[in-house]
């Protein structure tokens, strides 16, 4: 209650301060009140809304909101707010505390406007409604009492729940000056059925009343009526200037190409799998000039014997390179080898299972050439 009293204090002090500030100079302002930003501070009380005296549910709410008007009718803001939260256990008679936060994005609707002239009334009714999330914790009130009560509560929660929150509601506000207002605002707020630990298969519902009082920046200052110049003649003239440029062509010119890949096998295979890699390689070799292939097979060292891992490197190369011809390549520019498993070219053993391809040849790249030229640009300016 104390620091309501303060945050009471502090709004008095302002709509002081805004009425005497109002009253002084003319009426015509040098700015204009939309669009424009705000940030505001507000206090004030909530009740829940869960099958008890809800007299004995109210508590303490503080909030922030930062948001904007982007014309006189339509503006939306960020609201934080929260401190604690009742419910009570009938049987008991007994109510328990948690804390809650509430964070929406909010819609706000400038009634007052849709339907006057002047933007810039002192009062205004304003429609809101948003989407966010609630958040609660600290909820050991309630497991002390529910450990007395006659009821059980299977779904009461323990260290903190996360809820949505969707709320509707409406301000008054008034308009104290160009950078400060004042808003009573009334919200109810609906958050999922578990947030007070007790379950009734639906969704709760909270209500909300708070004083606010609202900083407005980001004005714009009204434009005044410039004079009209007197008119002077002109007088104007036509220069030729040379520009040059960068013509900008490409040539082909050759370049070594090449092309590896990596056939895996599993356990005491040599068949090449899979088979869009062979085509791959293919492709290569038929879209790029004098290319030659060498293929390499391998075993892995950790199974079989010596003799049966060589056998195996050499189908697999043999089979690589049977593959390779009947997908079109010419078996003249195929070399092959097998090392068996003399030879482990990776780390990872079952990796060493591999036939590996490379393949070499020549390709083409474009090349840019830049050729200097010019042109002529007539060019009028002013000379009086």
């Amino acid at each position: 209650m104390r620091k309501i009293r303060c945050m009471l204090a502090v709004m008095a002090m302002a709509i002081g301060t805004g009425v005497a500030y109002a009253g002084e100079g003319n009426s015509e302002k040098d700015y204009r009140p939309y669009p424009h930003m705000f940030f505001g501070l507000n206090g004030g009380a909530q009740v829940s809304f869960t099958h008890y005296d809800f007299s004995k549910l109210i508590t303490p709410s503080y909030g922030v909101s930062f948001g904007a008007y982007f014309n006189p009718v339509i503006g939306a803001r960020l609201h934080v707010s929260g401190y604690e939260n009742k419910g009570g256990i009938k049987s008991l008679n007994e109510t328990y505390d948690f804390n809650t936060v509430t964070g929406s994005a909010d819609l706000l609707l400038n009634v007052t406007n849709m339907f006057r002239s002047d933007k810039d009334r002192v009062f205004n009714l304003i429609l809101l409604g948003g989407v966010g999330l609630a958040g609660a914790w600290d909820n050991d009130d309630f497991h002390a009492l529910a450990a007395k009560a006659a009821e059980n509560y299977p779904m009461a929660w323990q260290d903190r729940r996360l809820s949505h929150n969707v709320r509707l509601g409406m301000q008054l506000d008034f308009n104290i000056a160009k950078h400060f207002g004042l808003n009573l605002e009334l919200a109810a707020n609906n958050r999922a059925d578990r947030i007070n630990s007790k379950t009734t298969d639906r969704n709760d519902w909270a209500a909300t009343a708070s004083l606010g009082l609202i900083f407005k920046f980001g004005q714009k200052k009204t434009e005044k009526i410039a004079e009209e110049p007197v008119p002077v003649a002109e007088e104007w003239a036509t220069r030729t200037d040379t520009v040059w440029y960068d013509d900008i062509t490409y040539r082909d010119v050759p370049e070594k190409v090449t092309y590896e890949d990596n056939i895996y096998y599993k356990i005491r295979l040599s068949e090449p799998d899979p088979a869009s890699k062979i085509q791959k390689i293919a492709d290569f070799v038929k879209a790029h000039k004098n290319c030659s292939v060498q293929v390499t097979a391998y075993a892995d060292k950790a199974t079989g014997t010596p003799e049966l891992n060589m056998q195996y490197s050499k189908e697999r190369a043999e089979k690589v390179v049977a593959a390779l011809v009947k997908a079109g390549v010419s078996r003249s520019v195929i070399t092959s080898e097998y090392k068996g498993d003399t030879v482990q070219p990776f780390a990872e053993n079952d990796k060493n299972r591999v036939a590996i391809v490379k393949v070499t040849g020549e390709g083409v790249k474009k090349e840019q050439v830049k050729t200097k030229k010019y042109r002529l640009k007539e060019t009028r300016y002013r000379v009086k």
